[in-house]
This record gives structure tokens, C-alpha cells and sequence, in this order.
């Protein structure tokens, strides 16, 4: 009976345990579900409140951007998002969308006369509601407008623009905000070339301020590029007044250069002219294939010293004992980097040389020189000199050679073709015959010592005489084909020609603004051509200013026929 009474309790313990654990179990399950409901029912309203915030900024941000917009625009409001693609142009005008042109005009934008926008990079991994905080971190500058032909949704940017806006960017598809902006008139300017150099150039303000006529702003931390003939500088824009960003068109601006920062690292491939002092000798070292520039300032004394044939200019190069060699090549301004096709002097001598500026040069004038040793071989260690030397002639009171008349019986050496006396002509055709050879090359005809014939040949192209050691560079040298940048493929001599007169790079001084600039091709213009105007100068020459009889706005290049045929008889 006891053992019954036992099982029957242990059933009923068990039976109890179970059920609290079922009420436990089940009072767990609720107490998770409420608290399951109350994190649902908080995160739906965070959710809400961030969702109503968002909105809250995004109407904040717009009301921010309509009244930025508002301000800079003087009451203009255009804003895009353009995708940005380049375009082969200068200076810093952008070409928009035609609908661009539709929604400028709709607004007046056209008649507050020109036009300028602000570029910035779209940063598409910053969320756009923070854009407005890191607006000063973002990459921005401002151009002018060029046209309104740009495909739908997209930006042309020329050079100037995206290397200032997308340098170093590797998006695949850089997105631009181009706003509408209203920009003050500029009236100071600071810049800082980016490198050494640029202030060799001739009249350089003139050439800064034929690019700035393709800019239409300017803005603090842009970067300009400068072209003089072949060779770029990089200019830094430090300060603009009287706002960080300004408008060029129209106005007189002011325009420091300051100093290149020596802390910069220089441009390792612009050439750089070294001061020369006259009489003063000066080391250098030359790798092959690179040049070492050199400038030296002659007076106008001096010239007409050089002019009176008193005086020789003699450049003098001595070079150290070794394998290198070395060419010299001259020039006057505005030619400042001479080279081995664009020079006024040379001097391709093996060793040491002397290069003599002659009196009667019609290139000697007063001014500056430039000096380029070439490295044509190896490395080489020389010393350089610019001086004026005196032309020795012959002394007064001295005796000149007087020549012995011709004798009438005079007789033709058969070996070196000279006439020598009847009665020592055998005794000179004796010794003449043993020691002597004469060239056979048509039109040399020199005599040379039998042991000196196997040193003397010609140039298989051009017949001129050297001795053998000497061939090799004359070949390199003159006869070795050589590309102008142009394209075109020609020797020495020709090349010279070529890029003093035909060639589209060489450098002109442009009759209208007075540049020192490259010629360009055949103008398209047929009047143009019949003026006998360069490329840039029919482009140049379009521009109008107010003829001084009548005021009237003439192109440049019409100007003497508008005063020929208007004003001839006032």
C-alpha cells in the first residue's frame, strides 16, 4: 500500500513540476513578445521621426540652395547635375545643353551679359544631406559658357577646366553641379609660376595676358597654363580681389608674378636659361641627348663695337678629357631655348670649340643671347665663356706679301695639278710623287701626304671633306632624318628651313597684339590669305576695337581699309 501511495505522490510531483514549467515556459514567451512589440513599435517610430527629419533638412537644404542660388545668381536659379566629358578647347568656357540655353533665357540670364557658372565635383559617396557642410572640401572652380551644343545630360569641359575640377579623379563617369553664378568684375590678381623658368620669357606679362584673353574668371587655387611656343608653364593663382573668384572679360586687372617657391620641386623636364657674366668662365656637365641653357645680355655699345668689325663675340666651350662631345647651338630672343634644327649659330666640332659671332651678322643685334650645349655623346665636363674679342688685323707699318708674277714658264705638276717653275719641276715631281696624293673626289682636288690619305674622305651625300674620325657625327648630324613636332620627317638642312618659315609651330610676333606666338596653318579665310596672315593672326585680327576718327567697332585686320576707305579724305 505505501509503494502505491509513493508512485502516486511522485506522479502528482511530476505532473506539478511540468505544469509550472509550462507557465513559466508560457509567461517567458509573452514577456518576449511584448518586449519584441515595444522594440517593433520603437524602431517604426525612429524610423518615422528619421524619415520626417530627413525631410525636415531635405526642405532646409532646398530652401538653403534656393536662397544660395538666389543670392549668387542675382536672381537667376539654375543648378544641374552634368555627367563631365572633355573636349579639345582652350581657355575656361564649358558648352551646355541646349535646354540649358531654354532655361537661362526664360529667367533673363541673357541680358545680365555674360554668363559664369560654378563647377563642383559630386562626391556620390557623401550622402546629399550632408553635401552642404563639406562644400568647402569639395573640388570646385568657374568658367564661362562657349555654346549650347552639348548632348542632353552632359558637360563639355576643355583642359584648362578639367585638370583644375578632375585631376586625378578615376571615375568612369564624373558627375559636375554646374550653378549659375554673378562675378565681380576682377581688379588685382597674384600668381606664382608652378616651376622654374618662366621668367626668361620675353615680355612675359604680354604672354600671360594673351592666354588670359581666353578665360573669362579667375579663381583662387586654379592652375594656369601658359604656352610659349613649344614649351608650358604652370602658373598658380594665389590671390584674386576683390573676391576669391572673379570676372576678366571687360575689365583692367592688375597682375602680380611672384617668385618661384624654391621649396616646390621644379618641373624636372623645363629647360632653365643660367646667367652667364661676360668673361666669366663657368662649369657644367651634359648627358647625351639633353641640353644645358645658358644666357648672356649684350649692349647696344658693344654691338656696334661688334658691327664696326673692332670686335669678335666668341662663345668657347672646352671640354675635359674623355668620350663625351658636345654641340653649341645660339640664338637671340624671342627664340630662347635654341635647339639642334632652331638656332642662328652652331658649332658642331668635335673636342673643344670656339663659336665667333661674325660683324656683319644681320641677326647681331642688342639684347639677350641664348646658349644650349648639347650632350651628342656620352658625358661630358666642360667650361664655358661668352667674351668680346678684339679682331687682330694687321699691324700698321708692317710689310704686306707681295705675290711674284706668274712665270711664263711654269709647268703642271703631274701628281698634285700645281704650276711649278720649268727648272725645278722635276725635282719637285720626284719628291712630289713619293710623298704626296692628291684627292680624286670630284671638286676637292687636295693634296695630302700619302700617310694622311687613308684619313681623308667625303661625305657620300653632300661631298664635303673630313677626316675619318669626324664622319660619323656629320652623318648623325646633317644627314640623319629628324620629326618636327608638325609631323614632318626632313634632314638638318632642310628642317632648319622648314621651321624658320613654313613650319606651324614656329614662333611669329602676331602684327595685332604683338605676341610672340606659333604661326599656325593656312588661314581658312581666302582675304586672309591674301593679306598674307598666319593662322593665329586671322583669328587674333577678328577681334574689333573702336576706330580712333569715327569710333565706330572695326576688326583689327580691317582697320586700314576702314581708314583708307572712310577717313582717306578727313
Amino acid at each position: 500500500m505505501d509503494f502505491e501511495l509513493r508512485v502516486a505522490r511522485e506522479k502528482l510531483e511530476r505532473e506539478q513540476r511540468a505544469g509550472k514549467e509550462r507557465a513559466k515556459a508560457k509567461r517567458e514567451r509573452e514577456r518576449r513578445a511584448k518586449a519584441e512589440a515595444v522594440r517593433q513599435r520603437d524602431a517604426i517610430e525612429a524610423a518615422q521621426r528619421s524619415k520626417r527629419l530627413d525631410a525636415a533638412r531635405a526642405q532646409i537644404e532646398a530652401e538653403h540652395r534656393m536662397e544660395e542660388s538666389m543670392l549668387l545668381g542675382k536672381g537667376v536659379i539654375f543648378y544641374r547635375t552634368l555627367e563631365a566629358i572633355p573636349f579639345n578647347g582652350f581657355g575656361d568656357k564649358i558648352k551646355l545643353p541646349p535646354s540649358c540655353f531654354q532655361e537661362l533665357s526664360d529667367q533673363g540670364a541673357l541680358d545680365k551679359g555674360p554668363m559664369y557658372f560654378r563647377l563642383s565635383l559630386v562626391d556620390e559617396s557623401v550622402p546629399s544631406v550632408s553635401d552642404a557642410t563639406n562644400e568647402g572640401e569639395h573640388r570646385a572652380t568657374h568658367s564661362g559658357v562657349l555654346e549650347f551644343t552639348a548632348r542632353e545630360g552632359s558637360v563639355e569641359l576643355p583642359s584648362h577646366v578639367w585638370s583644375n575640377l578632375l585631376s586625378g579623379v578615376s571615375l568612369d563617369v564624373p558627375l559636375v553641379e554646374v550653378r549659375y553664378v554673378s562675378l565681380p568684375k576682377g581688379t588685382y590678381a597674384k600668381l606664382q609660376p608652378d616651376g622654374m623658368g618662366f621668367s626668361d620669357i620675353p615680355n612675359h606679362k604680354a604672354v600671360l595676358e594673351t592666354t588670359l584673353r581666353r578665360h573669362a574668371t579667375l579663381s583662387q587655387g586654379d592652375i594656369i597654363t601658359v604656352s610659349y611656343g613649344e614649351l608650358n608653364y604652370k602658373l598658380r593663382v594665389l590671390e584674386t580681389k576683390p573676391a576669391s573668384s572673379v570676372s576678366v572679360l571687360e575689365t583692367d586687372i592688375e597682375v602680380d608674378i611672384e617668385g618661384h617657391d624654391s621649396a616646390q620641386e621644379s618641373s624636372r623636364n623645363q629647360p632653365v636659361l643660367a646667367p652667364l657674366v661676360i668673361g666669366k668662365v663657368e662649369e657644367g656637365i651634359v648627358e647625351e641627348g639633353t641640353f644645358n641653357y645658358y644666357k648672356f645680355s649684350v649692349e647696344a655699345a658693344m654691338i656696334d663695337e661688334v658691327a664696326s668689325g673692332r670686335m669678335n663675340i666668341e662663345v668657347k666651350i672646352e671640354a675635359d678629357a674623355g668620350d663625351g662631345d658636345t654641340n653649341v647651338y645660339l640664338s637671340r630672343h624671342p627664340l630662347i631655348f635654341p635647339t639642334q634644327h632652331r638656332h642662328e649659330w652652331s658649332s658642331h666640332e668635335m673636342g673643344s670649340k670656339v663659336l665667333t659671332v661674325r660683324p656683319k651678322d644681320p641677326s647681331l643685334v642688342a639684347g639677350t643671347y641664348s646658349i644650349g650645349v648639347f650632350g651628342f655623346k656620352g658625358v661630358t665636363k666642360y667650361h664655358i665663356s661668352v667674351a668680346f674679342k678684339d679682331n687682330v688685323k694687321q699691324k700698321i707699318g708692317g710689310h704686306a706679301t707681295v705675290s711674284s708674277p706668274i712665270d711664263m714658264e711654269s709647268v703642271e705638276c703631274r701628281n698634285c695639278k700645281h704650276f711649278i717653275s720649268s727648272q725645278t719641276i722635276l725635282l719637285h715631281e720626284a719628291y712630289c710623287l713619293r710623298h704626296n696624293v692628291l684627292c680624286r673626289h670630284n671638286g676637292c682636288g687636295v693634296v695630302l701626304r700619302k700617310e694622311e690619305a687613308a684619313n681623308h674622305v667625303h661625305c657620300n651625300k653632300c661631298g664635303q671633306a673630313f677626316q675619318q674620325g669626324q664622319i660619323e657625327k656629320h652623318m648623325k648630324v646633317f644627314h640623319e632624318p629628324v620629326h618636327c613636332p608638325c609631323g614632318v620627317i626632313l634632314e638638318k638642312e632642310q628642317m632648319i628651313e622648314h621651321q624658320s618659315s613654313t613650319c606651324p609651330l614656329r614662333l611669329i610676333m602676331c602684327r595685332f597684339c604683338g605676341d610672340m606666338v606659333q604661326a599656325g596653318s593656312t588661314p581658312a579665310d581666302a582675304r586672309d590669305r591674301l593679306r598674307g596672315l598666319f593662322e593665329h593672326e586671322s583669328i587674333c585680327g577678328s577681334r574689333t576695337a573702336p576706330c580712333d576718327s569715327c569710333g565706330r567697332a572695326i576688326m583689327l585686320k580691317e582697320m586700314d581699309i576702314h581708314v583708307i576707305a572712310v577717313h582717306q579724305k578727313s
